[in-house]
């Protein structure tokens, strides 16, 4: 029923044979399909790739906690594990990573210890879990039924089907199994504290939740979502900008809503001519492509200023190497002579570090300032002396004539080209900023000796990584032989050597454990032709 991580009795978690019983024991994530159980079954963990997002966005919860895993139409959870990050930095993070830890899953050693092992339904393969056919079938059933008799015969089914295999269970009842396992010391659920939130929500109605809607949308559109941003995708747009809009302490659920779905609510806004949305054929999705900031109701709206709360981590909430996966990068722009005459005509400061979107702000407010708009065509900026100078001066060849005009849409990223490129590095406690764009992880394979393969990694410097420390940790992982070298010409730089051809799963490891983005790793398999 339950078992001991570190066996000292520190956190204690049901088995999954627990959770058969009392499925509602933990909070679960649901995975996007059946056949994401097959990687879990397998012995990975959870990846936030891999889990179905419900409509109303992501479930509160923090780095540490226990969770379970659920496949759709199936009330029986396959596996528990422990979060690896808060879902505030996990739509941080463009929702990307390890999600959970696994401790314990289906067709484990665990669950194979135990003399009397079954399976809760027939929706249990030894390789995947799908959905359960009874339950699928007793729920669509349910559904045309009094929604307070689907509870109970949802509920009904469940505990018959939990029992499937093992009929000396059935004398057990599921009240006595949670009774048992409340009066243990199970680690804290700050998740399960929420029905104080769901009681404040039923008290909405449509209108009520239509309008709260409608105002999370401006809301987010002028404080969050810059036209840089665009296209964004619907579901990205709702977790990540709409949802936290949302007053303390309210859920919003698009379902209980007049629209019923992300995508009506979207188009309907799209038709009323605030944003331009369209479907993704391929991904079968509503994509965000256009703001109109002149409509009515746009500027009608006074955006709310409001103070984001400290998220509060518990005591044992970092588990041992998860402070490593807290790495932040930024590039950041600096003023450079070309463009330091528009940042003092606005009463910017020259001295400080921009973001893309602050440094695009900052010449839209000169445009705006000085009124160069064209009136002819609203979407072309006409240049003037200085903003002329800014963008071109010393790019344009001798003889040849200065532009006069550009679109609004180049004008932001042919100023940022003006400024002095730098990156923001930030793991915990320390942050670098240096020159110059980032450079890339650099993982190669090739071969030495014969038959032998070499991996080669660099770059690490520029991710506040240490050569020596990753050198021991991969050396005790893919238990192979490491070294360390400093790269010829270029003082206080070091490469990592390893033993064999593990290039894949070391930039798998790079990403998950160390939070590096894909996007600045390189590969190169030397090996192949």
């Amino acid at each position: 029923m339950l078992f001991d991580i570190d066996g000292r009795g520190h956190e204690l978690f049901p088995t999954v044979y627990a959770l058969w019983k009392a499925p509602d024991l933990l909070p679960a994530f649901t995975l996007k399909g059946g056949e994401v159980s097959h990687f879990i079954l397998g012995g990975a963990d959870l990846m936030f790739p891999g889990i179905r997002v419900p409509p109303e966005g992501l479930p509160s919860f923090q780095a540490g906690q226990p969770w379970s895993v659920k496949v759709p139409g199936n009330p029986a959870p396959i596996a528990v594990g422990t979060t690896t990050m808060s879902d505030t930095e996990a739509i941080k993070a463009g929702l990307r990573g390890k999600a959970l830890r696994i401790a314990h899953y289906y067709k484990d050693l665990l669950w194979a210890s135990a003399d009397g092992r079954y399976v809760p339904n027939e929706g249990f393969y030894d390789d995947m879990v799908v959905e359960d056919p009874n339950f699928v079938s007793a729920s669509r059933l349910d559904s045309s039924e009094d929604p307070a008799d689907g509870k109970q015969d949802e509920a009904a089914v469940a505990a018959s089907d939990s029992h499937v295999g093992d009929p000396s269970i059935h004398s057990e009842t599921i009240e006595d199994v949670t009774a048992g396992v409340h009066a243990l010391n199970l680690p804290e659920q700050k998740t399960i504290e929420e029905p104080t939130e769901e009681k404040e929500h039923q008290h909405l109605n449509t209108e009520e939740i239509d309008s709260l809607l409608d105002k999370c949308l401006l809301q987010a559109l002028h404080t969050n979502v810059k036209d840089k941003d665009l296209p964004m995708p619907g579901s990205t747009l709702w977790s990540g900008h709409v949802l936290p809009c949302r007053p303390p302490g309210v859920t919003l659920d698009i379902k209980k809503s007049s629209h019923k779905k992300l995508s009506k609510w979207l188009q309907s806004k799209s038709s009323s001519g605030l944003i331009t949305a369209k479907e993704d054929k391929h991904k079968k999705e509503v994509v965000l492509t256009g703001i109109n900031r002149k409509h009515p109701d746009y500027m009608a709206f006074k955006p709310e200023k409001r103070v984001q709360e400290p998220i509060e981590q518990p005591d044992n909430a970092v588990a041992e190497g998860s402070g490593t996966n807290q790495l932040e990068v930024d590039e950041t722009y600096k003023p450079s002579s070309h463009v330091n005459p528009i940042f003092l005509a606005v009463g910017a400061d020259t001295g400080k570090y921009y973001g893309a979107s602050e440094a695009s702000d900052v010449v839209f407010s000169y445009v705006e300032k000085e009124n160069l708009v064209k009136p002819a065509d609203r979407a072309k900026v006409i240049l003037d002396v200085t903003l002329c100078d800014a963008l071109y001066k010393g790019a344009v060849k001798k003889g040849s004539a200065y532009p006069t005009e550009i679109h609004k849409k180049d004008l932001g990223s042919t100023f940022i080209n003006r400024m002095q490129i730098h990156h923001r590095v930030a793991r915990g406690n320390e942050v670098v900023v240096r020159k110059g764009a980032i450079r890339t992880v650099q993982i190669m394979t090739e071969r030495r000796q014969g038959n032998k393969k070499m991996t080669r990694v660099s770059g690490l410097e520029c991710f506040l990584l240490d050569a020596d420390s990753l050198a021991s940790e991969l050396q005790k992982k893919f238990a192979c032989s490491t070294t360390t070298a400093e790269l010829p010409g270029k003082k206080g730089q070091y490469e990592v050597l390893v033993q064999g051809g593990v290039i894949e799963n070391l930039a798998k490891h790079l990403v998950d454990h160390y939070g590096v983005p894909k996007r600045y790793i390189e590969v190169y398999d030397k090996t192949k032709k």
